[in-house]
């Protein structure tokens, strides 16, 4: 399909107004003076049940790992970035190895109605894990932005719904999804660099809405205009992890001071933590966004309960 050329596509490419890639060079000096903090090989955790099914018009979040959650409502069960291998990288061989297992067992999953995949990178587009559900949930419907149809069709899955910015599509009566900006980007070894576009999810219910916010970097001007755009969130799945050395990832991945932001920004009641302890991506400690995150809340005078780091498994209900 050829797209028009757009604020954010130029014809072959997609990219940020606010430009986040980063130079080959750059790449290599981040790799040359990378300073990882050491990480635990694997952490006991026991994989938990799924909830019960929601009661009235409640939605059941549940925290499965790194940006994998289950939501539970009366309009379906929704998937979010499906990743259950035992690595993220090309053909489940290379990248980092988990250190945890996912908080549900994918073989545990209630009734999968609906997917939705933020973009291609490794950590968050799984294509054996979207090939499990391809068969155990043959009637899945998957959301996705724009030019990412070819890995979920690859993966099997044949209900396919691509999006661009700000576009919406109803999968069920009482249920509206719209993807969202992102400042992010796209890669993978199919496809050139930024050919697939990023971004996030609103889900508008009939009396209440979450917002999955997908991989990011902080954007003063973005996350205002997601509020203002489509209201604000009961819900809000916000990145805290991934985000050191500052000056190669801030353009791409918050901080726990910048979640915060984030959350003030979108105007949510209530924020769960995402993309932190289950792979080893970048430079800072496993658990250092959760302190970090617990500071910025104490410095923000938010109430613990208001923005909360999960344990994989753990549920809320809204």
């Amino acid at each position: 399909m050829t797209l028009p050329p757009s604020d954010h596509f130029n014809g072959k490419t997609f990219f940020n107004p606010q430009h986040v890639n980063r130079t080959w060079r750059e790449v290599m000096q981040w790799r040359r003076t990378s300073k990882p903090a050491p990480w635990p090989a694997q952490v006991a955790l026991t994989a938990q049940p799924p909830p019960p099914a929601p009661r009235g018009r409640e939605i059941v979040a549940t925290w499965i790992n790194h940006a994998t959650f289950l939501l539970q409502t009366p309009q379906g069960n929704i998937l979010t970035d499906p990743q259950f291998s035992a690595r993220c990288g090309p053909f489940g061989l290379a990248g980092p190895r988990r250190v945890h297992p996912p908080g549900v067992a994918l073989a545990d999953l209630p009734r999968i109605d609906l997917i939705l995949l933020s973009h291609d990178h490794y950590d968050h587009c799984d294509l054996a894990s979207l090939r499990a559900l391809a068969r155990a949930h043959q009637d899945s419907v998957a959301i996705t932005p724009l030019r990412n149809r070819d890995l979920l069709a690859r993966a099997g899955l044949r209900a396919i719904v691509e999006l661009d910015w700000w576009q919406a599509h109803q999968p069920a009566a009482g249920l509206k999804v719209t993807v969202t900006p992102s400042r992010h980007w796209s890669n993978r070894l199919s496809g050139r660099r930024n050919g697939r576009l990023w971004g996030g999810f609103h889900l508008q219910f009939a009396d209440r809405a979450c917002w999955f916010a997908g991989d990011t970097g902080y954007d003063a001007a973005l996350f205002p205009a997601i509020r203002e755009k489509l209201g604000a969130p009961d819900l809000a799945m916000i990145p805290i992890g991934a985000y050191e050395p500052r000056w190669f990832m801030s353009a791409q991945h918050c901080n726990p001071a910048e979640a915060i932001q984030i959350h003030h920004d979108v105007g949510a009641r209530t924020s769960l933590a995402m993309h932190w302890g289950t792979w080893q991506l970048t430079d800072e400690g496993r658990e250092e966004p959760v302190a970090a995150l617990a500071a910025a809340r104490t410095a923000a005078g938010l109430a613990p309960e208001a923005f909360r780091a999960l344990t994989p498994g753990e549920s809320v209900t809204v």
